[in-house]
């Protein structure tokens, strides 16, 4: 079997003959497979045992067919080293039972290190490049600073972000201590993730659609920017032709002209944004990653079809193109609506873009 480099090219921004596919979530509970597994192992133990993660990391892409494969793991897995006490509540989710709200827990949280805290995360990462050699590229992850801070501080997922703006907004000083820990953790495990083989790296901004842009701009930019301008810097330094990082700000369409600003080389767009005012707001420089509704693996076959080609016509032939859905896959969703999805995008994109790539 040959190497599918599909998107690791496109992810470089090069001309390529079809469009590439993966999913957000794509190894996880929409799976009978992963079901399997789930029900004998905790969510932590799962991310925390290099076996049980391969494995699961894997399975989408034998099963469904995606041009890439996605470490599986979780944002949040450096709190433990960071001091957080965090675990899973089922039905919950994740839960910091210490969470931070003074200046003094800020003094007191530690920034991890990648390989005494997450050193289970490499040794993953080492595994999947063995088995995917003649498979698909491997992309390894990382929460940006805003999302682990609102967790952080607010103790569990919210809508309203209360706690968390209350600080940034009444606290400066201590927002960006905060902010600076987080920041020198990411960059640390993004870091090392590369080392250990990651072929492209995403930044998951998940919650910062939940703020204004002047808020964005003034306490939360400088510091994705860091992150990604060093994140960068060392893939130039590991890989001769770098490691491309993409910059997934959910809910963030209101403010894309700031998104871009924090660079990287792929923005990723959620379904709330149309990809023909995509292709126009996004600068050429950058790739575009996105953007169908998770929800759309429950439309009828044609309507998900049409769907499908709408967004690759906006795209047209322009470089750097990664479909994806616009956030995590659904734990209801068809595995057999995924794969025709997968399937419909090939399809579509070779006839689109056919040509493209003399």
């Amino acid at each position: 079997m040959a190497f599918n480099d599909l998107f690791l090219r496109a992810a470089r921004k090069e001309q390529t003959e079809r469009t590439p596919v993966w999913m957000m979530r794509q190894a996880g509970r929409y799976m009978e497979e992963y079901r399997a597994i789930r029900s004998k192992h905790g969510f932590l133990e799962m991310c925390r045992t290099p076996e049980l993660a391969v494995e699961v990391t894997l399975q989408p892409v034998d099963l469904v067919g995606v041009d890439a494969a996605i470490l599986f793991s979780d944002i949040l897995v450096s709190f433990t080293g960071m001091g957080l006490d965090l675990t899973f509540a089922k039905g919950e989710g994740p839960v910091i039972h210490n969470p931070i709200r003074t200046t003094s827990d800020v003094e007191r949280l530690r920034v991890a290190d990648p390989i005494d805290d997450t050193g289970y995360v490499m040794d993953a990462l080492k595994i999947l490049r063995g088995e995917l050699v003649d498979k698909v590229p491997l992309i390894g992850f990382a929460g940006a600073p805003f999302t682990l801070a609102s967790y952080a501080i607010e103790g569990q997922g919210t809508r309203d972000y209360e706690n968390c703006k209350a600080l940034m907004w009444g606290n400066p000083k201590a927002w960006d201590m905060l902010m600076t820990k987080f920041s020198d953790t990411v960059i640390a495990y993004m870091q090392a993730q590369i080392d250990a083989g990651a072929q492209v790296m995403q930044l998951f901004d998940s919650w910062v659609g939940y703020v204004a842009p002047r808020d964005y701009e003034r306490y939360i930019l400088p510091y994705t920017t860091r992150v990604i301008a060093e994140v960068k810097a060392h893939g130039d330094k590991v890989v001769p032709e770098g490691v491309p990082l993409i910059h997934f700000a959910n809910g963030a369409t209101s403010m894309i002209d700031l998104v871009q600003k924090a660079g990287g080389d792929v923005v990723g767009i959620d379904w709330r944004l149309d990809m023909k005012k995509a292709v126009e707001l996004i600068d050429p420089k950058f790739g575009i990653q996105g953007n169908i509704d998770p929800v759309a693996l429950f439309a009828p076959d044609e309507e998900l079809e049409q769907m499908v080609v709408e967004i690759l016509e906006a795209v047209g032939t322009r470089p750097g193109h990664i479909f994806n859905l616009g956030h995590g896959i659904h734990k209801t969703s068809d595995p057999e609506k995924a794969r025709k999805m997968i399937s419909y995008v090939h399809t579509h994109s070779d006839r689109i873009r056919g040509g493209a790539v003399s």
